[in-house]
């Protein structure tokens, strides 16, 4: 071979190193894909410090409560895919069930991982707590807000007294404490620092009150020098046993809710359907939109699920990604996804994104 050819060959093969080198390069990119689901009416499994695999009922009440069902309540996830290299980012951008985002936009540079778990741990815990919260209000057992404290020095000393039960703001309804956060606000930031008239249950009787709540630095409005606690029976010894599932965020907040009163109601709420949903819920039972819901919708048809619980705002995402096969229904409530359920069961037609 003469010299020419020896210089082509040589550059050939630098180019061919130099792009594989390339291709194998970490890009600050992370990729969204379908995760994992889970049936909230089921058991799931993990790995224990003994190194051994054991099995838990994600959901469970006390035996004389519990029932079982013949249908599944999936919960999904979104599996995030780090320090990908530039040929899995080119992959994964061009298959359709995942989005390809820059890296910060999910860790933060200001952020390191551990406290973002540990963030994802307490909104995960948090949407169990507004899930409880909200099924046992559909079951009929109301949230009760009592006042157990009141300083003398408070402002509302002499309106409020312990054992007084808040009942209404402003001629509104207290549903929960988040309710009567959001009520309190509403007021002050129309006329602040003026009295808000509230209805206290006292022994038995309505009762007048009128208190002058406080914007704190942040933003949330407080009594100041009242001690406000929910008050909430649970006949049923509802509990989640999640320690070792490894899955955080708030996302699951509309799935434990019904699971929750599936486990504790003789009927299937399913049907005997697989069905999987996705959605933030509060202590009022509304239903929040969140993210991730066009790999989820995809997750959710690969383990056997023919319905999709939608958050009403997440419907038009939802709608553009889902797999054929896949009923999506739109709701925003607690008890619109429970009408849609009964909808189904009994062969109707469930409001659809």
């Amino acid at each position: 071979m003469n010299r020419r050819g020896v210089t082509v060959l040589l550059g050939a093969v630098m180019v061919c190193l130099l792009t594989f080198t390339a291709l194998q390069m970490r890009v600050a990119y992370v990729a969204l894909g379908p995760g994992r689901t889970v049936d909230a009416l089921g058991e799931y499994q993990y790995v224990g410090a003994d190194e051994q695999v054991h099995t838990a009922t994600l959901i469970t009440a006390d035996p004389e409560y519990s029932s079982d069902s013949e249908g599944q309540l999936r919960l999904v996830t979104v599996e995030i895919h780090d320090r990908i290299d530039l040929v899995r980012a080119l992959y994964y951008w061009i298959h359709g069930d995942y989005a390809v985002i820059p890296r910060e936009f999910q860790y933060p540079d200001d952020r390191d991982r551990e406290e973002i778990q540990q963030e994802q741990r307490q909104m995960w815990v948090n949407s169990q707590s507004s899930a409880e919260t909200a099924a046992l209000r559909a079951l009929g057992y109301p949230v009760s807000l009592l006042v157990t404290s009141v300083d003398a020095e408070s402002p509302s000393h002499g309106e409020l007294v312990n054992g007084d039960v808040i009942t209404e703001v402003a001629g509104e309804e207290v549903t929960s404490q988040q309710r009567l956060v959001e009520l309190l606000t509403a007021e002050v930031s129309e006329a602040p620092g003026e009295t808000i008239p509230l209805t206290v249950d006292r022994d038995g009787e309505a009762e007048a009150a009128e208190v002058v709540p406080e914007e704190m630095s942040d933003g949330t409005v407080v009594l100041p020098g009242v001690t406000v606690e929910p008050v909430q029976e649970d006949p049923f010894g509802l509990e989640v046993n999640d320690d070792e599932i490894g899955i955080g965020g708030p996302s699951a907040g509309l799935v434990f809710a019904l699971a929750m009163i599936d486990r504790v109601t003789p009927e299937d709420l399913t049907g005997g359907l697989v069905v999987a949903g996705t959605g933030e819920i509060d202590e009022d039972g509304n239903v929040g939109a969140i993210g991730g819901v066009a790999q989820k919708v995809v997750g959710a048809k690969e383990d056997g699920a023919t319905v999709f619980l939608t958050p009403a705002d997440n419907c038009a995402t939802a709608k553009a990604n889902a797999p054929d096969g896949l009923l999506l229904v739109k709701v925003d409530t607690l008890d619109g996804a429970l009408d849609a359920l009964t909808a189904l069961r009994d062969g109707g037609t469930p409001p659809t994104c």
